[in-house]
This record gives C-alpha cells, sequence and structure tokens, in this order.
C-alpha cells in the first residue's frame, strides 16, 4: 500500500525549533516549527524549496536529501536540483507498490 502524507521532522537537540519536510503535488516543502512555548502560525507555514536549495541537500547529502533521495529516486531528485518541473511525480514507493501487486 503506498503512504501517503509522508514528513521528515527534524528537530534541534535544544528543543527550540524543528523543520519539517514534505513532497507535495510535486514539490518539495518545508515549514519551521517553533516550540509550544513561541509558536506563531505564519512561522509553521509551507514554503517550497528551490532548486538551489535542494542542490545544497544533495552537495552535502544531508539526512534530507537521502530521504528525498528514497521517495523520489535519485533522477527525480537529480531534475528537482536542475530546476525541472514534477508533474505527475510519484514516489520511489509508490512505484514499488504498484509493481508488487
Amino acid at each position: 500500500m503506498a503512504q501517503k502524507n509522508v514528513r521528515l521532522r527534524l528537530e534541534a537537540e535544544d528543543g527550540s525549533t524543528s523543520r519539517e519536510y514534505r513532497v507535495n503535488d510535486g514539490k518539495v516543502e518545508v515549514r519551521s516549527l517553533q516550540s509550544r512555548r513561541e509558536c506563531d502560525p505564519r512561522e509553521s507555514s509551507w514554503h517550497r524549496l528551490t532548486p538551489q536549495q535542494l542542490s545544497i541537500h544533495v552537495e552535502r547529502n544531508t539526512v534530507v536529501a537521502r530521504w528525498l533521495e528514497h521517495r523520489l529516486g535519485w533522477k527525480r531528485l537529480l531534475q528537482a536540483c536542475a530546476g525541472q518541473e514534477m508533474h505527475d511525480w510519484t514516489t520511489a514507493q509508490d512505484r514499488v507498490d504498484t509493481h508488487a501487486g
């Protein structure tokens, strides 16, 4: 079964801020989540990562890049870094699920 609405959350060691990543309609998005005591609704809105931001993650081999490679596949991640539109993308997991049945 395909997993929908899968997200990656990275939390700061001191618990002050965390970032949450998702793939939504073929776009890689991120939002910052403040600690509960400092909640600001504007900070929790989703923002699309630019091709340059994605490229930095890939160059640095971050946890985000590895997660995206697993979710999207390396080819689609490379296309996103190049700024190509991501129409009709399916995640790597979705492709495996369709071939498994």
